[in-house]
């Protein structure tokens, strides 16, 4: 092993070798960096909702149908309702014995927020069971 360079034993002659590991440790501090920084940069989310293959739920008798078209108007079973009616259509609902499923029919461009606002209007009023409603054929495209 060489530790210094050609010399004649006078005069030290300059190292010929070349030190590589400082490059190495750069080279892997930035390979850290760019493993954690990667999923960073990657911040769209494209969504096209609802779309979902699944099996049926089985059809019961208490089930209550809410559907919410895209302009946020809310339906209980096919009639129209507003906020204060269907908060306390939903309070009747949770005082049946066992309370009937909550299944929630949303428009593909209804803004999040109004489907939110129902969701807790539900859960504030006691409703335990809810499922959402999606097309299945659609899926299928």
């Amino acid at each position: 092993m060489a530790f210094g360079g050609f010399s004649d034993g006078k005069q030290p002659a300059p190292m010929a070798d070349i030190n590589v590991t400082p490059m190495v440790d750069v080279m892997l501090v930035l390979l850290v960096i760019f493993i954690i920084a990667a999923p960073l940069l990657t911040h769209s989310v494209k969504l096209d909702l609802p779309q979902a293959q699944s099996a049926p739920a089985p059809e019961n008798g208490d089930a209550v149908t809410l559907s919410i078209d895209a302009e946020g108007a809310v339906f209980w079973n096919e009639e129209r309702v507003d906020r204060a009616e269907l908060e306390a259509r939903l309070g009747q609902a949770a005082q049946l014995r066992p309370p009937p499923e909550l299944q929630l029919r949303a428009d593909k461009s209804t803004r999040y927020e109004v489907i939110a606002q129902v969701m807790s209007a539900a859960q504030a009023q006691g409703m335990t069971r809810m499922g959402f409603v999606t097309d299945a054929s659609a899926g299928e495209r």
